[in-house]
């Protein structure tokens, strides 16, 4: 029994190796196989196996992965500082490239989305930056999608979360929004104005084709006074009833 000792030994050590070899990959798990140093096809979903001490297997998550943009010192094309972060969706598509075309491509994909987001930030206004941010999120899409490429990664969305402006810049776009109120208003009581100038102007044209028109409006206004019931009444007298009057003194 002594001497099958180095040999039970050996027997285990083998079996030991061949069922290392045995992996088991999930459904959204894809293994990258280098066999001696060279890339072979990738393998995966399920039970695989690696040969062991000739292959090595490198584990690559298909899964959108959704990365935070930190906040980026930017200055517009209008000469305004502003700090704006965004976030970042993009999934592997090619195991392989990912791994073959780029040493870290979760590094690699932050670092460009950092440059990215800096350069074409500087190259919009302050108010491009806040009333155009879809223009933005699709302009950033297409450069990070069309550098990642090579590497076998896709963008599948940007976004900007965050626009953080100075002080001073809120309180003078604070200012000029209220400014804006302000005119919209004045515009809109002028409108006013004009159409009531134009009705009084019609009122005024019918008033003198039929006078009688002019004693009917006298009695709905004693109507209206009478209906407040103050202690004081005013009857206002129309200049036309006191027309004749005038003429006669004249003869």
């Amino acid at each position: 029994m002594f001497g099958f000792g180095p040999f039970y030994t050996l027997l285990v050590i083998v079996v030991i190796l061949l069922i290392s070899g045995i992996k088991i990959l999930k459904e959204y798990e894809r293994g990258v196989i280098f066999r001696l140093g060279r890339m072979v096809e990738a393998r995966g979903p399920g039970i695989i196996y690696v040969i062991p001490l000739i292959e090595k297997m490198v584990r690559i998550d298909l899964r959108t992965v959704t990365m935070d943009i930190p906040p980026q010192d930017v200055i517009t094309r209008d000469n305004v500082s502003v700090k704006v972060n965004a976030v970042l969706y993009f999934r592997v598509l090619d195991p392989n490239r990912a791994i073959r075309e780029v040493e870290n491509y979760l590094y690699a994909t932050s670092q460009l989305a950092q440059v990215t987001l800096r350069s074409v930030c500087g190259q919009g206004e302050l108010d491009e930056l806040l009333a155009e941010r879809e223009k933005i999120n699709s302009r950033i899409q297409e450069i990070l999608d069309a550098q990642t490429d090579p590497w076998g990664i896709k963008v599948v969305l940007v976004e900007l979360k965050h626009i953080d402006l100075p002080q001073e810049m809120q309180r003078a776009m604070a200012k000029q929004a209220e400014a804006e109120r302000e005119r919209r208003a004045k515009v809109i009581h002028a409108d006013g104005e004009f159409q009531a100038s134009q009705k009084l102007a019609d009122a005024a044209e019918v008033i003198s084709k039929h006078p009688m028109a002019l004693q009917l409006r006298f009695l709905q206004s004693l109507v209206e006074v009478a209906s407040e019931k103050n202690s004081t009444t005013i009857f206002p007298v129309p200049i036309d009833l006191l027309t004749p009057f005038l003429k006669k003194s004249e003869t």
